[in-house]
């Protein structure tokens, strides 16, 4: 049933603003001020367009936003792209809309010139299955920096190259 209801949208609209906060909100991984800023990426790219550098792929399910991501280039770098936000609504978590995310998020970053993605996440237990979902979706471990975020706190970095195979 998801297979066939399941549609994405690649242009921001101003509901999106809400629909951000309340997926970022429904995980219960965020804290208010991360949350905000989701939200201000979604503010930026309404604003500004592609000049935003912030680009959004929306899974939407009978007109409902339900998970989505934002993604877009590092600066001064050739080809290497953030992954902002994965993020899908409690509701909705292990039905595979992750997944299929990340792959229309992959169109359109090659279409934009990248050639590898980066994740970044936490260290906490909390984030070991946003860590499990990289790595079986064939992200491997490009640093992990100790304490970043606070003391006990380790910033994990994912690669996924977009040329040759995964």
């Amino acid at each position: 049933m998801i297979n066939k209801s399941l549609k994405f949208r690649k242009e921001a609209q101003p509901s999106d603003l809400e629909a951000v906060r309340k997926i970022a909100e429904s995980t219960g991984f965020f804290y208010p001020d991360e949350v905000d800023v989701a939200v201000e990426l979604v503010e930026e790219r309404l604003q500004k367009g592609d000049a935003s550098d912030y680009y959004f792929v929306f899974a939407e399910i009978e007109n409902k936003v339900v998970a989505y991501t934002c993604f877009g280039p590092i600066p001064v770098t050739k080809g290497s792209f953030d992954l902002y936000w994965i993020i899908t609504h409690n509701d909705f978590r292990g039905l595979g809309i992750g997944k299929k995310l990340l792959t229309e998020t992959y169109i359109d970053a090659k279409k934009l010139g990248a050639r590898a993605i980066y994740a970044e996440t936490s260290g906490r237990e909390k984030y070991e299955p946003t860590r499990q979902f990289y790595l079986k979706t064939n992200y491997t471990v490009d640093a992990v920096q100790k304490d970043f975020y606070d003391v006990g706190d380790d910033k994990y970095v994912f690669k996924y190259a977009l040329t040759g195979e995964n």
